[in-house]
């Protein structure tokens, strides 16, 4: 092999171990990132990850909505229909959170299996629930909720 083969090979070599360390590096950085979606069956389950960001989605319980007289901490129940999960949030909740609306909710399982929200996002218009959480209310056999159209009766 002539000096320049070899210093070509070595060139090679060499961009082949940096592209390598690169896409290690943006996967790694990807999966401490990504927020994998769970339903309140799932979660009941044991399938979601404790201590780990987490989405969780559903309509929030009738009658479940308890805030804090003191503090913006406000508690509620995300159901999927079957099952339940707590949900704990602290801070001001979206102005189309309510009781019977789908909505999902960003944070982690504590070791009591209330899911400690750093953010709650509600549908943004009547006709919206968000893909993962119209999914797994068809799968529990719960009906999403209905709201009245244009023009209709309340």
């Amino acid at each position: 092999m002539t000096p320049q083969r070899k210093k070509r090979l070595a060139v090679v070599l060499a961009l082949a171990c940096g592209a390598s360390l690169a896409a290690a590096l943006a996967l790694a950085a990807l999966r401490q990132n990504i927020n994998l979606f769970y339903t309140p069956s799932q979660i009941a389950a044991g399938e979601a990850p404790a201590h780990t960001r987490i989405r969780a989605g559903g309509l929030v319980q009738e009658g479940s909505l308890q805030r804090s007289p003191d503090s913006l901490v406000v508690q509620f129940s995300v159901t999927d229909g079957a099952r339940r999960v707590a949900v704990q949030y602290r801070g001001i909740l979206p102005d189309l959170f309510r009781e019977g609306q789908g909505i999902v909710a960003l944070g982690k399982l504590d070791s009591q299996g209330i899911l400690q929200a750093d953010e709650v996002l509600a549908k943004h218009d009547q006709n919206y629930m968000p893909p993962e959480a119209m999914h797994a209310l068809e799968q529990a056999g719960a009906s999403p909720p209905r709201t009245a159209g244009p023009g209709a009766a309340p």
